[in-house]
């Protein structure tokens, strides 16, 4: 009787959880976020921390703040370089004659149309060069760009608070390094409490270093094809290297979406000057840059992030994400090393009285 009074309190405190995490998503997003710049700032902290000048060190407070001002002013600068890229490309993309692309592309859209008809996909009085001019018109039809600016102003008091809100945690989860473990014990039983501060201290650590490589391969991703594309005079190459920097944090599509962006941003830039017998050439150069980048990083950058930061062999890591894959799309490939790096922590503290946690946690 007690143990079904048990199981069913567990089921109902679950999912009281789950339901309040899900009415509060935002502000589950604002902590998970700032954790994640807590985790990244607490090496910079750490190093403020042992400067020493003769018998003076810096307080915890001015170094903390130091670091929140950092991490505010990388991110200033990312904006300050990413807002003018993207201004340019659309003025790029405005300058492009339709009229005279689809002229250029008339013979290869008559034998595509003719074929539709044939299988009586399309309508004899139907034209597909006046759907495709139709399509792409309103595509970079400028309307569509003042709806979308009109959107992001609309969606700027949102943006603030969230980026308030986050930085506002960031700055106490990295001035006060014991905020979650005096968390942690108002709410587990005592005899429990030396269990999960070893969770947390080891969270804290393999985290730290599993974020900062993650940013550290960004970094480096966006420099490897900004340089590459650069050399090879694709135009607004680093808008296309810093795109495909930050889409490299998807595990296994990243690489991918970053080259059809990539590719589709390199097209439109030749499409403006008319170029149309490059498009072929264009598409090939930037998936052969975009290759090469991810070469190098996986056979350099992958191994060392995954293996060293989170202790785990590339074929668990690449079941663990095919396994999160399935379960939730994108969002989970994301979350999953993270989410499977505690969760290697909490059973190795909890069931390492089973042969195959041990194995699987041996080098944590």
């Amino acid at each position: 009787m007690n143990r079904s009074i048990r199981v069913i309190s567990i089921i109902v405190i679950s999912g009281i959880i789950i339901l309040l995490l899900w009415r509060f998503s935002n502000i589950v997003f604002y902590l998970i976020a700032a954790l994640v710049l807590s985790l990244i700032g607490r090496p910079i902290v750490n190093f403020f921390n042992s400067i020493k000048i003769k018998n003076y060190r810096l307080p915890n407070l001015i170094s903390t703040i130091i670091t929140i001002l950092l991490i505010i002013l990388f991110f200033i600068i990312a904006v300050w370089i990413f807002i003018p890229l993207v201004a340019n490309q659309a003025e790029i993309i405005s300058r492009i004659d339709f009229n005279s692309l689809s002229n250029s592309l008339e013979s290869t859209l008559r034998n595509f149309e003719n074929a539709l008809v044939e299988y009586k996909l399309i309508g004899k009085d139907e034209s597909i060069k006046q759907m495709i001019q139709q399509q792409l018109i309103s595509f970079v039809n400028f309307s569509s760009f003042s709806k979308l600016f009109s959107s992001l102003i609309g969606a700027t008091g949102s943006i603030f608070l969230a980026i308030f809100s986050i930085f506002f945690i960031t700055f106490f989860f990295i001035k006060d390094a014991n905020i979650v473990n005096n968390m942690i014990d108002a709410i587990i039983p005592i005899k429990h409490e030396q269990e999960f501060r070893n969770v947390i201290k080891q969270t804290k650590h393999l985290l730290s270093r599993y974020f900062i490589g993650i940013s550290i391969e960004v970094i480096t991703m966006i420099i490897l094809l900004s340089l590459g594309l650069t050399i090879f005079g694709v135009q607004n190459a680093l808008l296309i290297g810093f795109l495909g920097g930050l889409l490299n944090i998807i595990p296994y599509l990243g690489p991918i979406i970053g080259a059809i962006i990539g590719s589709l941003i390199a097209v439109s830039n030749i499409l403006s000057y008319g170029q149309y017998h490059e498009i072929v050439g264009i598409i090939l150069l930037v998936c052969g840059v975009f290759a090469g980048a991810n070469l190098i990083d996986n056979i350099v950058l992958q191994p060392l992030i995954y293996s060293s930061s989170v202790k785990a062999h590339p074929i668990e890591i690449y079941v663990v994400l095919l396994i999160a894959g399935s379960l939730a799309g994108v969002p989970g490939m994301i979350l999953a090393i993270p989410s499977y790096t505690v969760l290697r922590i909490i059973a190795k503290e909890f069931f390492s009285q089973y042969k195959i946690i041990r194995h699987l946690t041996r080098n944590i």
